[in-house]
């Protein structure tokens, strides 16, 4: 198989804000593996937070294009060859891979593992702001999405103020990220709260080194994705919390994934898929696993100004993946084979 990649730079329609940083553009790493004449794509967004950058993303695909023989078929054999980091290049490369299988055999890949198309509607995210901003943010999508997710975590004290802002003006369902903004206490008395208000589930409340248990100790589900990387770290999110968030970026991919959400599954978790600013190459490698999970976030596509890799469909608030083979999202050949 022959294996090129580059970081795509993608841009924002408007500057993005959660607890711990702000943006206006987002790097990604894109991925094309060609076998037989067809290609297959996939693409990753490196998370910084975890010490991955756009350029050692790519210089793994770089460093061990060799590695993945001349099988894409051979999925778990070509991933157990690879080194166990960075796992967004990881990620690309199990999507670019998947995405051939279903070309060379004719079918999307969600047929291919044996799921449903579709998946639950897709949250839209709020990003951080003052209560009155995000109440008028959330307004402006009325009619267009099915459930609403607020970024919180601004270390002000509002944000249970920035929750009832939007309330006031929407009654979609509710979900709220703190991105490791709140400390125990703040946490515990801001819970009973949003439960008021109607918040059905809050992620990742604490910094994940706190290691505090708040199962059962909470009135609404409390779901962890700082947490929550691999298959390996699922068991202690089950003693410490309600459900977890996976991401393909954290994950390494679409198997990994799909064995989290099983073992999830198996220990009375939630299971929540979530996405970074992506294109629609990116979003489209998680929506063909959305059928698993109970929540859905898929909003990175939606949140740029342009979208160079277009094909999944919103249609009536949920994030459709492509019929057509493979991925079906269609995104411009990459010129560096190896």
């Amino acid at each position: 198989m022959l294996v090129s990649g580059r970081v795509v730079t993608l841009r924002l329609a408007e500057t993005f804000v959660i607890s711990r940083s702000s943006q206006d553009t987002a790097e990604v790493v894109q991925v094309e593996i060609e076998h037989d004449g067809v290609r297959g794509r996939g693409e990753a967004a490196p998370i910084d937070r975890y010490d991955e950058s756009a350029e050692s993303a790519l210089a793994y695909v770089e460093e061990h294009a060799d590695l993945l023989g001349d099988d894409p078929f051979a999925l778990e054999e070509i991933l157990d060859r690879l080194p166990l980091r960075e796992f967004a290049a990881r990620a690309a490369l199990d999507a670019a891979l998947h995405d051939l299988c279903g070309r060379l055999a004719g079918q999307p890949v969600w047929r291919l593992l044996g799921l449903p198309r579709a998946g639950p509607p897709t949250s839209w995210t709020v990003w951080l702001g003052d209560p009155d901003d995000m109440a008028r943010r959330a307004e402006r999508v009325a009619g267009r999405f099915r459930r609403l997710k607020l970024k919180l975590g601004a270390g002000d004290g509002l944000d249970v103020e920035r929750v009832r802002a939007v309330r006031g003006v929407t009654d979609l369902p509710l979900q709220v990220d703190v991105n490791e903004g709140w400390d125990e206490a703040e946490a515990l008395e801001s819970m009973p709260q949003l439960a008021e208000l109607g918040v059905e589930y809050c992620e990742q409340p604490l910094p994940a080194s706190a290691e505090v248990v708040l199962k059962g100790r909470s009135p609404i589900p409390v779901y962890l994705d700082e947490n929550c990387h691999t298959l390996a770290d699922v068991a202690e999110c089950a003693r410490l919390a309600d459900g977890i968030n996976i991401k393909l970026a954290k994950s390494g991919g679409i198997r990994e994934a799909i064995r989290m959400a099983h073992a999830a599954r198996a220990l009375g978790l939630g299971v929540m898929l979530g996405c970074m600013v992506e294109s629609g190459l990116g979003i489209s490698a998680a929506a063909q696993i959305a059928s698993l999970c109970d929540h859905v976030d898929l909003d990175g596509n939606l949140l740029l100004a342009e979208d160079p890799c277009p094909g999944v469909e919103l249609v009536d608030g949920v994030q459709l993946p492509p019929s057509q083979p493979g991925l079906g999202v269609e995104a411009e050949a990459l010129s560096r084979p190896r």
